[in-house]
């Protein structure tokens, strides 16, 4: 069965949440499957933890060129889905997305990354043209296209739900999560990007991981 952030998120939390006297001690938790592996460290057995990593990718940016994930190489990246004519969800996401873009632009260990879902009519020129009215100026943002099956496969491994559908709003049905990734390409939080109190959240949780990869 596929997993989605809205489906897991409460059962992982526990896992990885992390508190202690001091806030700026306080870690993220780490989102997905994990597997135990034994290994021998020292002549010693040990059991290790193998988790969930989003896989290398490689989709065509707004500027027409080949981004993969080697433009976040050493970087926390704040990941979402969306398509440019959406007519529900997008608009008050991609607003409140650019809150965080705002706070933390020039910080060259963090970046943004917005697929469009919508692989017919989301080309690179539409997404540029998209990002600039967005207010976007730097390439700190990026907007990405590819195929079906490349971009609702990456969906899934950020467990965001993506679809087709002619019934819904635009053609398009999606979750509207802003998630983080972080340097070891975990999930480290997924929030609401509709709602102004996740969206505050997800600003305190940016502090928190920067503190961590500092």
């Amino acid at each position: 069965m596929k997993k989605y952030i809205g489906q897991s998120i409460m059962a992982i939390t526990s896992v990885y949440l992390l508190f202690s006297c001091g806030p700026t001690e306080r870690k993220l938790p780490i989102y997905g499957e994990r597997t135990p592996v034994e290994k021998e460290v020292d002549g010693k057995k040990i059991v290790d933890t193998v988790y969930h990593t989003i896989p290398d990718f490689s989709f065509l940016n707004q500027d027409s060129t080949l981004l993969t994930q080697e433009f976040f190489k050493d970087k926390i990246y704040v990941t979402n889905f969306f398509f440019t004519h959406c007519p529900s969800i997008c608009p008050t996401m991609q607003r409140n997305l650019l809150k965080a873009y705002e706070k933390y632009k020039g910080n060259n260990k963090i970046a943004f990354l917005s697929h469009s879902i919508d692989f017919k009519y989301d080309q690179p020129s539409v997404l540029k043209d998209y990002a600039t009215k967005l207010g976007v100026d730097n390439d700190q943002w990026q907007f990405v296209t590819g195929s079906k099956a490349d971009i609702y496969g990456i969906a899934e491994k950020y467990m965001v739900y993506t679809k087709e559908d002619e019934n819904a709003p635009g053609g398009y049905d999606h979750q509207g999560y802003l998630v983080i990734i972080d340097p070891d390409k975990r999930i480290r939080g997924a929030y609401d990007g509709t709602d102004d109190e996740q969206v505050k959240k997800l600003l305190e949780d940016l502090d928190v991981i920067l503190a961590e990869y500092k």
